[in-house]
Protein backbone atom coordinates (compact mmCIF):
# COMPACT_ATOMS: atom_id res chain seq x y z
CA UNK A 1 0.00 0.00 0.00
CA UNK A 2 1.15 3.54 -0.66
CA UNK A 3 1.12 6.11 2.14
CA UNK A 4 -2.34 7.45 1.28
CA UNK A 5 -3.84 3.95 1.37
CA UNK A 6 -2.13 3.32 4.70
CA UNK A 7 -3.56 6.55 6.12
CA UNK A 8 -7.04 5.41 5.08
CA UNK A 9 -6.47 2.06 6.83
CA UNK A 10 -5.18 3.76 10.01
CA UNK A 11 -8.16 6.12 10.01
CA UNK A 12 -10.55 3.18 9.79
CA UNK A 13 -8.75 1.28 12.54
CA UNK A 14 -8.63 4.34 14.80
CA UNK A 15 -12.33 5.03 14.36
CA UNK A 16 -13.06 1.47 15.47
CA UNK A 17 -10.58 1.62 18.37
CA UNK A 18 -12.18 1.07 21.78
CA UNK A 19 -9.50 2.90 23.78
CA UNK A 20 -11.86 5.74 24.62
CA UNK A 21 -9.51 8.27 23.08
CA UNK A 22 -10.81 10.92 20.69
CA UNK A 23 -9.42 10.11 17.22
CA UNK A 24 -8.92 12.62 14.43
CA UNK A 25 -9.58 11.56 10.84
CA UNK A 26 -6.37 12.40 9.00
CA UNK A 27 -7.06 13.96 5.61
CA UNK A 28 -3.69 14.52 3.97
CA UNK A 29 -2.21 13.82 0.54
CA UNK A 30 1.36 12.49 0.68
CA UNK A 31 3.71 11.90 -2.23
CA UNK A 32 6.94 10.22 -1.11
CA UNK A 33 8.79 9.41 -4.33
CA UNK A 34 11.47 10.58 -6.73
CA UNK A 35 10.23 13.67 -8.56
CA UNK A 36 7.44 14.40 -6.06
CA UNK A 37 7.74 18.19 -6.44
CA UNK A 38 6.81 17.86 -10.11
CA UNK A 39 3.30 17.05 -8.88
CA UNK A 40 2.99 20.40 -7.09
CA UNK A 41 1.79 22.65 -9.98
CA UNK A 42 -0.89 20.14 -10.94
CA UNK A 43 -2.06 19.93 -7.35
CA UNK A 44 -2.26 23.72 -7.04
CA UNK A 45 -4.27 23.86 -10.24
CA UNK A 46 -6.66 21.14 -9.05
CA UNK A 47 -7.24 23.04 -5.80
CA UNK A 48 -7.86 26.28 -7.66
CA UNK A 49 -4.87 28.03 -6.09
CA UNK A 50 -3.72 30.83 -8.40
CA UNK A 51 -1.68 32.81 -5.88
CA UNK A 52 0.59 31.18 -3.30
CA UNK A 53 3.48 32.03 -0.97
CA UNK A 54 6.71 30.04 -0.75
CA UNK A 55 8.86 30.20 2.41
CA UNK A 56 12.53 29.12 2.37
CA UNK A 57 16.00 30.00 3.62
CA UNK A 58 19.23 30.23 1.64
CA UNK A 59 19.99 26.52 2.04
CA UNK A 60 16.54 25.24 1.16
CA UNK A 61 16.32 27.67 -1.76
CA UNK A 62 19.24 25.83 -3.36
CA UNK A 63 17.93 22.41 -2.38
CA UNK A 64 14.40 22.83 -3.72
CA UNK A 65 13.04 26.37 -3.46
CA UNK A 66 14.40 27.60 -6.78
CA UNK A 67 12.87 24.66 -8.68
CA UNK A 68 9.57 25.02 -6.83
CA UNK A 69 9.30 28.72 -7.68
CA UNK A 70 10.14 28.10 -11.36
CA UNK A 71 7.64 25.27 -11.76
CA UNK A 72 4.79 27.26 -10.20
CA UNK A 73 5.51 30.32 -12.33
CA UNK A 74 5.80 28.23 -15.49
CA UNK A 75 2.32 26.93 -14.72
CA UNK A 76 1.05 30.53 -14.84
CA UNK A 77 0.47 31.09 -11.15
CA UNK A 78 1.56 34.04 -9.00
CA UNK A 79 4.13 33.37 -6.28
CA UNK A 80 5.19 35.54 -3.36
CA UNK A 81 8.53 34.64 -1.79
CA UNK A 82 9.66 34.83 1.83
CA UNK A 83 13.39 34.28 2.25
CA UNK A 84 13.99 33.89 5.98
CA UNK A 85 17.18 35.66 7.10
CA UNK A 86 19.64 33.97 9.43
CA UNK A 87 20.42 35.30 12.88
CA UNK A 88 23.90 36.33 14.04
CA UNK A 89 24.95 32.70 14.51
CA UNK A 90 23.82 31.78 11.00
CA UNK A 91 20.63 29.96 11.98
CA UNK A 92 16.87 30.22 11.60
CA UNK A 93 15.08 30.17 14.97
CA UNK A 94 11.33 29.59 15.33
CA UNK A 95 10.82 32.57 17.63
CA UNK A 96 8.62 35.66 17.76
CA UNK A 97 10.73 37.61 15.26
CA UNK A 98 10.59 34.84 12.67
CA UNK A 99 6.83 34.41 13.19
CA UNK A 100 6.31 38.11 12.47
CA UNK A 101 8.55 37.92 9.37
CA UNK A 102 6.46 35.11 7.91
CA UNK A 103 3.16 36.68 8.89
CA UNK A 104 4.09 40.03 7.31
CA UNK A 105 5.17 38.28 4.11
CA UNK A 106 1.94 36.33 3.58
CA UNK A 107 -0.48 38.59 1.76
CA UNK A 108 -4.20 38.29 2.42
CA UNK A 109 -4.67 37.35 -1.24
CA UNK A 110 -2.40 34.33 -0.90
CA UNK A 111 -4.43 31.13 -1.17
CA UNK A 112 -1.84 28.74 0.32
CA UNK A 113 1.59 28.83 1.97
CA UNK A 114 4.31 26.36 0.99
CA UNK A 115 7.08 25.48 3.45
CA UNK A 116 10.34 24.47 1.74
CA UNK A 117 12.75 23.21 4.38
CA UNK A 118 13.09 21.06 7.47
CA UNK A 119 11.57 21.40 10.93
CA UNK A 120 11.99 25.07 11.78
CA UNK A 121 10.49 26.47 8.56
CA UNK A 122 7.61 24.02 8.79
CA UNK A 123 6.85 25.02 12.39
CA UNK A 124 6.78 28.70 11.48
CA UNK A 125 4.57 28.18 8.44
CA UNK A 126 2.11 25.84 10.18
CA UNK A 127 1.68 28.36 13.01
CA UNK A 128 1.16 31.32 10.68
CA UNK A 129 -1.25 29.30 8.51
CA UNK A 130 -3.23 28.47 11.63
CA UNK A 131 -3.47 32.11 12.64
CA UNK A 132 -4.26 33.34 9.11
CA UNK A 133 -6.57 30.44 8.15
CA UNK A 134 -4.46 29.53 5.11
CA UNK A 135 -3.85 26.04 3.70
CA UNK A 136 -0.36 24.75 4.49
CA UNK A 137 1.67 22.70 1.99
CA UNK A 138 4.92 20.90 2.81
CA UNK A 139 8.09 20.30 0.81
CA UNK A 140 10.65 18.64 3.13
CA UNK A 141 14.29 19.08 2.14
CA UNK A 142 15.76 16.56 4.63
CA UNK A 143 14.58 13.48 6.54
CA UNK A 144 15.52 15.27 9.74
CA UNK A 145 12.46 15.39 12.03
CA UNK A 146 9.05 13.77 12.56
CA UNK A 147 7.16 17.05 12.70
CA UNK A 148 6.34 17.40 9.00
CA UNK A 149 2.89 15.82 9.32
CA UNK A 150 2.00 16.99 12.81
CA UNK A 151 -0.28 19.83 13.88
CA UNK A 152 1.95 20.95 16.76
CA UNK A 153 4.35 23.85 16.27
CA UNK A 154 7.27 23.94 18.76
CA UNK A 155 8.23 27.61 19.07
CA UNK A 156 10.59 29.64 21.26
CA UNK A 157 8.49 32.30 22.99
CA UNK A 158 10.11 34.55 25.60
CA UNK A 159 13.07 32.19 25.56
CA UNK A 160 10.92 29.16 26.47
CA UNK A 161 10.24 26.22 24.15
CA UNK A 162 6.49 25.73 23.88
CA UNK A 163 4.37 23.63 21.53
CA UNK A 164 1.31 25.33 20.08
CA UNK A 165 -1.54 23.53 18.37
CA UNK A 166 -1.61 24.76 14.79
CA UNK A 167 -2.50 22.96 11.54
CA UNK A 168 -1.06 19.95 9.70
CA UNK A 169 -0.22 20.25 6.00
CA UNK A 170 -2.97 19.38 3.58
CA UNK A 171 -0.36 17.87 1.24
CA UNK A 172 3.28 16.79 1.45
CA UNK A 173 5.58 16.49 -1.56
CA UNK A 174 8.58 14.54 -0.22
CA UNK A 175 10.93 14.24 -3.19
CA UNK A 176 13.52 11.49 -2.82
CA UNK A 177 15.79 13.26 -5.33
CA UNK A 178 16.00 16.13 -2.84
CA UNK A 179 16.04 14.10 0.39
CA UNK A 180 18.93 11.91 -0.81
CA UNK A 181 21.05 15.03 -1.35
CA UNK A 182 20.59 16.34 2.19
CA UNK A 183 23.72 16.41 4.39
CA UNK A 184 24.18 13.18 6.33
CA UNK A 185 24.09 15.18 9.57
CA UNK A 186 20.42 16.00 8.79
CA UNK A 187 19.61 12.36 8.07
CA UNK A 188 21.38 11.36 11.29
CA UNK A 189 19.19 13.86 13.16
CA UNK A 190 16.08 12.24 11.72
CA UNK A 191 17.35 8.87 12.89
CA UNK A 192 18.02 10.35 16.35
CA UNK A 193 14.45 11.64 16.49
CA UNK A 194 13.19 8.13 15.67
CA UNK A 195 15.56 6.50 18.18
CA UNK A 196 13.93 8.64 20.87
CA UNK A 197 10.72 6.65 20.36
CA UNK A 198 12.23 3.89 22.52
CA UNK A 199 11.92 6.03 25.63
CA UNK A 200 8.83 7.97 24.52
CA UNK A 201 6.84 4.76 23.97
CA UNK A 202 8.03 3.37 27.32
CA UNK A 203 7.08 6.66 28.99
CA UNK A 204 3.64 6.45 27.40
CA UNK A 205 3.03 3.10 29.12
CA UNK A 206 4.12 4.68 32.41
CA UNK A 207 1.89 7.73 31.87
CA UNK A 208 -1.04 5.38 31.23
CA UNK A 209 -0.43 3.14 34.25
CA UNK A 210 0.81 5.66 36.83
CA UNK A 211 -0.72 8.89 35.55
CA UNK A 212 -4.03 7.60 34.18
CA UNK A 213 -3.29 9.49 30.96
CA UNK A 214 -4.90 8.70 27.58
CA UNK A 215 -3.46 5.79 25.64
CA UNK A 216 -4.21 4.44 22.15
CA UNK A 217 -2.89 1.04 21.02
CA UNK A 218 -3.27 2.02 17.34
CA UNK A 219 -0.99 5.07 17.64
CA UNK A 220 1.42 3.09 19.84
CA UNK A 221 1.74 0.31 17.27
CA UNK A 222 2.18 2.76 14.37
CA UNK A 223 5.12 4.44 16.09
CA UNK A 224 6.66 1.19 17.30
CA UNK A 225 6.57 -0.35 13.81
CA UNK A 226 8.09 2.80 12.28
CA UNK A 227 10.92 2.68 14.84
CA UNK A 228 11.60 -1.02 14.26
CA UNK A 229 11.75 -0.52 10.49
CA UNK A 230 14.43 2.16 10.97
CA UNK A 231 16.49 -0.15 13.14
CA UNK A 232 16.17 -2.91 10.52
CA UNK A 233 17.60 -0.52 7.90
CA UNK A 234 20.20 1.28 10.02
CA UNK A 235 23.08 0.41 7.67
CA UNK A 236 21.27 1.79 4.61
CA UNK A 237 20.42 4.95 6.58
CA UNK A 238 24.05 5.27 7.69
CA UNK A 239 25.24 5.04 4.08
CA UNK A 240 22.67 7.60 2.93
CA UNK A 241 21.35 5.15 0.33
CA UNK A 242 18.02 5.84 -1.34
CA UNK A 243 16.49 2.81 0.37
CA UNK A 244 17.59 3.97 3.82
CA UNK A 245 16.52 7.59 3.40
CA UNK A 246 13.13 6.45 2.05
CA UNK A 247 12.61 4.16 5.06
CA UNK A 248 13.60 6.94 7.45
CA UNK A 249 11.37 9.56 5.81
CA UNK A 250 8.47 7.10 5.77
CA UNK A 251 8.99 6.40 9.49
CA UNK A 252 9.15 10.12 10.34
CA UNK A 253 5.91 10.71 8.44
CA UNK A 254 4.20 7.79 10.21
CA UNK A 255 5.37 9.05 13.60
CA UNK A 256 3.83 12.43 12.83
CA UNK A 257 0.57 10.83 11.71
CA UNK A 258 0.36 8.80 14.93
CA UNK A 259 0.46 12.08 16.88
CA UNK A 260 -2.09 13.62 14.55
CA UNK A 261 -4.60 10.80 14.90
CA UNK A 262 -4.77 11.22 18.68
CA UNK A 263 -4.06 14.96 18.78
CA UNK A 264 -1.12 14.81 21.19
CA UNK A 265 2.55 13.90 21.09
CA UNK A 266 2.79 11.14 23.71
CA UNK A 267 3.72 8.31 21.29
CA UNK A 268 6.66 10.26 19.92
CA UNK A 269 7.75 12.57 22.74
CA UNK A 270 8.65 11.58 26.29
CA UNK A 271 11.38 12.40 28.77
CA UNK A 272 14.05 12.42 26.05
CA UNK A 273 12.25 15.27 24.24
CA UNK A 274 11.77 17.19 27.48
CA UNK A 275 15.51 16.93 28.16
CA UNK A 276 16.23 18.06 24.60
CA UNK A 277 13.99 21.12 24.96
CA UNK A 278 15.72 22.24 28.17
CA UNK A 279 19.15 21.78 26.59
CA UNK A 280 18.00 23.83 23.60
CA UNK A 281 16.85 26.69 25.81
CA UNK A 282 20.06 26.60 27.86
CA UNK A 283 22.20 26.67 24.71
CA UNK A 284 20.22 29.62 23.40
CA UNK A 285 20.51 31.48 26.71
CA UNK A 286 24.28 30.92 26.64
CA UNK A 287 24.43 32.44 23.15
CA UNK A 288 25.52 29.15 21.58
CA UNK A 289 24.47 27.92 18.16
CA UNK A 290 21.39 25.68 18.24
CA UNK A 291 21.84 21.95 17.70
CA UNK A 292 19.61 19.90 15.41
CA UNK A 293 16.56 18.67 17.31
CA UNK A 294 17.03 14.99 16.48
CA UNK A 295 20.71 15.10 17.41
CA UNK A 296 19.80 16.25 20.92
CA UNK A 297 16.95 13.74 21.17
CA UNK A 298 19.20 10.80 20.23
CA UNK A 299 21.83 11.65 22.84
CA UNK A 300 19.14 12.42 25.45
CA UNK A 301 17.52 9.04 24.77
CA UNK A 302 20.79 7.22 25.50
CA UNK A 303 21.37 9.24 28.70
CA UNK A 304 17.80 8.69 29.88
CA UNK A 305 17.97 4.96 29.19
CA UNK A 306 20.73 4.62 31.79
CA UNK A 307 18.52 6.33 34.41
CA UNK A 308 15.46 4.34 33.38
CA UNK A 309 17.18 0.96 33.60
CA UNK A 310 18.42 1.90 37.09
CA UNK A 311 14.85 2.89 37.97
CA UNK A 312 13.52 -0.46 36.77
CA UNK A 313 16.00 -2.27 39.03
CA UNK A 314 15.64 -0.18 42.19
CA UNK A 315 12.14 1.35 42.41
CA UNK A 316 10.10 -1.73 43.23
CA UNK A 317 7.32 -0.42 40.94
CA UNK A 318 6.26 -3.17 38.48
CA UNK A 319 5.27 -0.60 35.85
CA UNK A 320 8.91 0.41 35.41
CA UNK A 321 9.66 -3.07 34.09
CA UNK A 322 8.95 -1.56 30.65
CA UNK A 323 12.27 0.30 30.96
CA UNK A 324 14.12 -3.00 31.32
CA UNK A 325 13.03 -3.82 27.77
CA UNK A 326 14.86 -0.81 26.33
CA UNK A 327 18.04 -1.50 24.33
CA UNK A 328 21.23 -0.93 26.29
CA UNK A 329 22.49 2.66 26.16
CA UNK A 330 25.69 1.34 24.55
CA UNK A 331 23.60 -0.06 21.68
CA UNK A 332 21.76 3.24 21.21
CA UNK A 333 25.10 5.07 21.11
CA UNK A 334 26.48 2.56 18.60
CA UNK A 335 23.52 3.15 16.29
CA UNK A 336 23.89 6.94 16.56
CA UNK A 337 27.60 6.65 15.80
CA UNK A 338 26.88 4.36 12.86
CA UNK A 339 24.59 6.90 11.17
CA UNK A 340 27.02 9.76 11.77
CA UNK A 341 25.29 11.64 14.57
CA UNK A 342 26.73 12.98 17.83
CA UNK A 343 26.86 10.50 20.71
CA UNK A 344 27.97 12.64 23.67
CA UNK A 345 26.80 15.86 25.28
CA UNK A 346 30.27 17.30 24.64
CA UNK A 347 29.72 16.82 20.90
CA UNK A 348 26.46 18.74 21.27
CA UNK A 349 28.33 21.61 22.91
CA UNK A 350 26.41 21.01 26.13
CA UNK A 351 28.13 21.48 29.51
CA UNK A 352 27.78 19.07 32.48
CA UNK A 353 25.91 21.86 34.30
CA UNK A 354 23.37 22.03 31.46
CA UNK A 355 22.86 18.26 31.60
CA UNK A 356 22.30 18.38 35.36
CA UNK A 357 19.89 21.29 34.97
CA UNK A 358 17.96 19.38 32.29
CA UNK A 359 17.63 16.23 34.41
CA UNK A 360 16.45 18.30 37.38
CA UNK A 361 13.88 20.44 35.55
CA UNK A 362 12.78 18.80 32.29
CA UNK A 363 9.90 16.95 34.01
CA UNK A 364 8.19 20.30 34.64
CA UNK A 365 8.08 21.20 30.96
CA UNK A 366 4.96 19.20 30.02
CA UNK A 367 1.96 18.20 32.15
CA UNK A 368 2.44 14.45 31.68
CA UNK A 369 3.75 11.57 33.72
CA UNK A 370 7.13 10.08 32.78
CA UNK A 371 9.86 8.12 34.47
CA UNK A 372 11.75 11.40 34.64
CA UNK A 373 8.92 12.92 36.67
CA UNK A 374 8.93 9.95 39.06
CA UNK A 375 12.71 10.20 39.53
CA UNK A 376 12.44 13.90 40.46
CA UNK A 377 9.20 14.02 42.40
CA UNK A 378 9.22 10.65 44.17
CA UNK A 379 12.63 9.01 44.13
CA UNK A 380 14.78 12.09 44.74
CA UNK A 381 12.35 13.38 47.39
CA UNK A 382 12.50 10.03 49.16
CA UNK A 383 16.29 9.95 49.01
CA UNK A 384 16.63 13.61 49.97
Amino acid sequence: MNMNERIAAWNEEAQQCACGHQHRVVDMLIHLEAGAIQRLPGYLSEQGYRQVTVVYDRHTFRAAGSDVLSSIREAGMHVDEIALPENRTGDIIADEAAIVQVMLGVRLESQAVIAVGSGTIHDLVRFVCSKMSKPFLSIPTAASVDGFTSAGAPLIVSGIKQTFQAVPPEAIFADMNILEQAPQVMTAAGFGDMLGKYTSLADWIVSRDLGGEPFCPVAYRMTEEALNTCIDHVQAIAEGRAEGVAVLMDALIVSGISMLIIDHSRPASGGEHHLSHILEMDLMQAGERPVLHGAKVGVACALLTVKYKELAQTSGEPVFGIYDQLPEASQLIAWLEQVGGPVTTEQLGVTPEMVEHAFNTAHTLRPRYTGLRYINEVLNTRLG
